[in-house]
């Protein structure tokens, strides 16, 4: 069915309070079946309303067997930048606008193509953040014995160094991330190998790619936490952790904000001012963030 006969599904979205809709279908040589779905038409309708994210629905239009999802503009924006939703990604990035109201689907996936700089600050910041939470969680599961789960911790956390890489070179990282930093940072393939199939017994393969993480966390801390410094150079007052949490531009690194913020503090890079009167109450004094301009 080609996708202008698509109709049918404007009452659908109108129900939802929709602004616009893409479709994505499986060209024959491309369609995974039953491996992933067996749905030959995606649809992803995007809303105003944060009420229909993740909402899906299955449904039947004579022969045809379709998928729809929902999201809303802020849930798409979020999967942009964090990667989470496989499917959603597919679909904004090779799949056809059936219709928009404002061009705001057009202009995040022209955003997309090109890789802007707000959008590279951005996604660079959430795989650092992701980086940190899982070196340190593969640090502390080496030091208490356990060793399978040091291991899987340390493979995700150089699959977001890879991404990392490709983000500095420009390159937004949707697939094939291996692929592409096997030509483009041979020691970080390296490395990966000596991880993934080397001789070595398995604790001494994560400590030896864990020293490698440990050096990159600190010369790339800097670079990859521009952003959130430059949030808290924006004004002269130093910030609460509630206050970033919450900030428009960090909430797709809410959980990890802490973690982030404290090694910026233990490199210097952060300041910290322990003597703001708790907003909850007791003896104790909170601690506020700033940086030197």
């Amino acid at each position: 069915m080609e996708l202008k006969n698509l109709a049918f599904l404007s009452g659908q979205s109108e129900e939802t309070g929709a602004v616009g809709a893409i479709a994505y279908s499986h060209p024959g040589e491309r369609f995974h079946g039953s491996l992933i779905q067996d749905f030959e038409l995606l649809v992803l309708i995007i809303c105003e309303s944060d009420e229909v994210a993740s909402k899906v629905g299955h449904y039947k239009y004579g022969d045809l067997r379709y998928q729809i999802m929902y999201a809303s503009r802020h849930e798409l924006r979020s999967s942009v930048i964090t990667g989470d939703n496989d499917n959603m990604m597919q679909c904004l990035i090779e799949g056809e606008i059936i219709w928009e109201v404002d061009g705001a689907i057009s202009a995040l996936r022209d955003e997309l193509s090109t890789f802007s700089k707000e959008l590279r600050e951005q996604k660079l910041l959430h795989e650092f953040a992701s980086f940190l939470r899982m070196y340190v969680e593969s640090k502390r599961y080496i030091q208490e014995g356990h060793v399978v789960d040091a291991y899987y911790n340390v493979l995700e956390a150089l699959g977001n160094w890879a991404r990392i890489v490709l983000i500095e070179q420009g390159i937004y990282p949707d697939h094939a991330v291996w692929t592409h930093v096997q030509s483009l940072d041979r020691a970080l393939w390296k490395l990966y190998q000596e991880l993934t199939v080397s001789s070595e017994t398995l604790e001494q393969r994560v400590e030896l790619v864990l020293l490698a993480c440990e050096f990159s966390v600190m010369s790339k801390m800097s670079e990859c936490s521009g952003l959130l410094l430059r949030v808290l150079g924006s004004r002269k007052e130093p910030w609460s952790m509630d206050e970033l949490v919450h900030h428009p531009q960090l909430r797709f690194v809410a959980k990890d904000l802490p973690l982030i913020l404290r090694k910026l503090v233990f490199r210097s890079l952060v300041k910290e001012s322990p003597g703001w009167p708790s907003l909850i109450g007791g003896e104790g004094r909170e601690i506020r963030y700033w940086i030197e301009n």
